[in-house]
């Protein structure tokens, strides 16, 4: 009836209609008004139609009026991504937001004007809160309590009476969680009630429950969820599957199939097998069979798909699926049987994909590396057949490995910082991790599989979930062109993919290169979960999905169906799934970075107490007239520097070459340069962290003088703050150094 209601509204002869004239218009009967006013209450609340003065609707399009979610950066300004796919990103201004919050679904009006490129336009209407609950801190003015947010997302101050009824008595300065229950207007601000007392924010523990508060993270699995885990797991006494599921199954166990992993790791859900094979190469990438045992509508599965994926904190992983399965009869463990969904590879010997075809299989990992065993088996001659299928496998990885960059893939590699902890969850130590070649190794087969599955499913034409990149909008290109081009490196039509392949690789060369690679990531879009196949930008892959994680991704589990199952996945369902697993993963995202930060901010304002500030050398990215920003590669942190902050002189901003001098060193600062920092001021509430530099002789390491030209800086959403370097588009959810196995 949803259908006809809307073919009616948005038909030509139609004229703005009240509830009795489209009751007659519909040929419903009298007894069946409220019928139709519960079918316009929720497709106006779904942002479809929208009820005018009088009572009157219309179809929200036809009055240039777009719903989508908003997604609100630390400098206020909205982006909209509209419900309807292929209708582009609507840009929203700080002063146009409303009352809408990050995450929530709005209403909005397109501002149309002729000539006008980018969308934009102004929230008029909240649809549907994404939360209510937040996490920050109590404080008390002259006349009333309020608290102020930990996401500088929202808004500024949240009033709250005396809290009662909820525990502990909070003091000012404590962390809390505030439910809003009113917010009209955004010239008042919101109201509120206390309904959780976290505590001191100091005190142990505070920190990382305010991340699990704010991002609404569960620390427990609904019992029965834990029931049916358990169930699953004692019907296997001894943690294998029986010889009647491994039966029609192809029989791996006596292949040489290896795990590689960060040593942390318990949740193994891939594994590889090379063999020669003549002229060519047999190539077995075998996953965790998830859905073997995650039956659709099962507990197990409800709970997977509200969760969406696992989230790795600093301190714990909340998994998508209870240990009994993720940590045990799903990973893949050495010398223990294992289910599979399996991709087998025929591969050239220079790396070309001949056949490949997909299979349910047993198999019997033989060994399980770590990283840094697999790299260091790598760098010797192999003493046994393992290690020597290792190193086949990563010869045959570095050719796949060139062919992909050959092909047009991008390479935006970072290296990650993985934090340690001590026994009291404060920062022990912090260690660099390099994409080197072991992981490269599990990458390249990883990505095969991928791309393998998606473009079977689009020959099946089955309706699934596909993991998209789209590219990035021209005019972000362009502008970040002219930013390249200020700094008098050569830079071509960045539409152009080959040109944009030359630019990172001049870029690895320069000085100033890794400031200007963090720009082009700005640029470009984020990846995303979609039901249509509209390819991996970054990845130059007109065919992609997620496969090769169904333990921590519910994407890959139900690419797992949708391949193998024979009842067909709806389209409806399917795209429900996308957004809400495309939510997911961002909220995750947000708690992983989030409880890195609170860590260093802790790690930072202790070496400000000691009066024992540590040295780091940081990246200049942007200069402006009240200082100038570093990214920090030891911290994984980006700060800024402010004027007042540098006391070997009085430093002079130039608008024109956007440089800062020092008046009586002549010392000058700009984008490129190396500097020693230390931390100077660190704002939890506001989330920022100043850095002021060591004091030092001589001048600082930069870039040659000829690249001292007129620029912009990068392309921040955010232009009090400019975020840390984005993940590489199409990873997931695992720990930092296992980002760049699962694209």
């Amino acid at each position: 009836m949803d259908k006809k209601l809307l073919r009616l509204l948005g038909s030509e002869e139609y004229i703005p209609s009240n509830v009795p004239e489209l009751l007659s218009q519909m040929g419903m009967k009298p007894n069946q008004q409220q019928v139709l006013q519960s079918l316009l209450k929720s497709l106006e609340k779904q942002g479809k139609i929208v009820r005018t003065k009088g009572n009157r609707y219309i179809v929200a399009k036809e009055a240039d009026l777009v719903p989508g979610v908003i997604q609100i950066t630390r400098g206020g300004r909205g982006f909209v991504q509209p419900d309807e796919a292929g209708i582009s990103e609507i840009g929203i201004s700080e002063s146009n937001t409303g009352t809408a919050m990050h995450g929530d679904r709005v209403l909005v009006r397109l501002d149309v004007r002729p000539g006008q490129q980018d969308k934009i336009g102004s929230v008029v209407k909240v649809l549907e809160r994404r939360r209510s609950q937040f996490v920050g801190t109590l404080q008390r003015s002259k006349q009333f309590l309020h608290v102020t947010p930990d996401d500088p997302r929202l808004p500024g101050a949240i009033y709250v009476s005396e809290p009662r009824d909820v525990g502990r008595k909070p003091n000012v300065g404590d962390k809390v969680v505030v439910e809003i229950t009113q917010w009209d207007s955004k010239q008042t601000a919101p109201e509120g009630e206390i309904i959780e007392v976290l505590g001191p924010p100091d005190e142990e523990g505070v920190d990382m429950l305010s991340v699990l508060r704010h991002y609404d993270l569960p620390l427990h699995f609904p019992k029965n969820v834990l029931h049916e885990a358990s169930t699953i797991a004692k019907s296997r006494p001894d943690n294998q599957p029986s010889a009647q599921e491994c039966a029609g199954r192809v029989d791996c166990r006596s292949h040489n199939v290896i795990t590689i992993d960060p040593d942390d790791a318990k949740d193994f859900d891939d594994a590889i097998c090379l063999q020669k094979q003549g002229d060519q190469w047999l190539l077995w990438v075998h996953i965790a069979d998830v859905s073997h045992y995650v039956m659709p509508g099962s507990a197990l599965d409800i709970e997977a798909r509200k969760r969406g994926n696992s989230t790795y904190l600093v301190d714990r992983v909340i998994p998508m699926l209870p240990e009994a399965l993720s940590n045990e009869l799903c990973s893949l463990k050495p010398n223990v049987d294992r289910l599979t969904k399996c991709v087998e590879f025929v591969l050239s010997k220079d790396g070309h994909v001949v056949s490949s075809k997909f299979y349910a299989a047993v198999i019997r990992s033989k060994r399980r590396f770590t990283y840094k065993e697999a790299f260091a088996a790598i760098q010797v001659p192999p003493n046994n057949e393992t290690e020597q299928m290792l190193h086949d496998a990563h010869a045959m990885a570095q050719k796949v490995r060139h062919l992909r960059f050959k092909n047009g893939s991008l390479d935006l590699d970072f290296p990650e910082n993985k934090i340690r902890l001590d026994e009291h969850g404060k920062v022990l130590r912090i260690e660099r991790i390099e994409n080197d070649v072991s992981h490269q190794l599990i990458e390249e087969y990883m990505l095969l599989a991928n791309e393998a599955v998606a473009g079977r499913l689009m020959g099946l034409d089955r309706p699934s979930v596909y993991r998209v990149h789209e590219s990035p909008k021209e005019k972000r290109l362009n502008d970040y062109r002219e930013d390249v081009l200020s700094h008098r490196v050569p830079c071509g039509n960045l539409t152009h993919r080959p040109e944009v392949q030359k630019l990172l690789s001049r870029l690895d060369d320069l000085p100033i290169g890794p400031a200007l690679k963090i720009g082009f990531l700005r640029s470009m879009m984020r990846a995303r979960y979609a039901v249509e196949p509209l390819g991996h930008y970054g990845l130059a892959k007109t065919k992609y999905t997620h496969f090769t994680s169904p333990i921590r991704r519910y994407a890959d589990l139900v690419v797992h169906r949708s391949l193998f199952d024979k009842v067909e996945l709806q389209v409806g369902i399917a795209k429900q799934i996308a957004d809400h697993i495309s939510t997911t993963e961002k909220n995750s995202s947000d708690a992983e970075r989030d409880s890195k930060e609170v860590k260093l901010y802790a790690y930072l304002k202790a070496q400000l107490v000691s009066k024992k500030p540590q040295p780091y050398v940081a990246l200049v990215t942007d200069v402006r007239n009240f200082g100038f920003f570093v990214d920090v590669p030891d911290l994984g942190l980006s700060g800024g520097v402010p004027l007042s902050a540098i006391q070997d002189d009085f430093y002079v901003f130039d608008p024109a070459t956007r440089q800062i001098t020092g008046r009586h060193t002549r010392k000058v600062i700009s984008v490129g340069d190396n500097l020693v920092v230390q931390i100077y001021k660190v704002d939890t509430i506001k989330k920022q962290v100043d850095f002021m530099p060591v004091p030092q002789r001589g001048k600082p390491t930069r870039s040659n003088d000829s690249e001292r030209q007129d620029r912009r800086g990068p392309s921040s959403r955010d232009p009090k703050r400019p975020s840390a370097a984005p993940r590489k588009p199409g990873h997931g959810h695992k720990r930092a150094q296992q980002k760049k196995k699962k694209r």
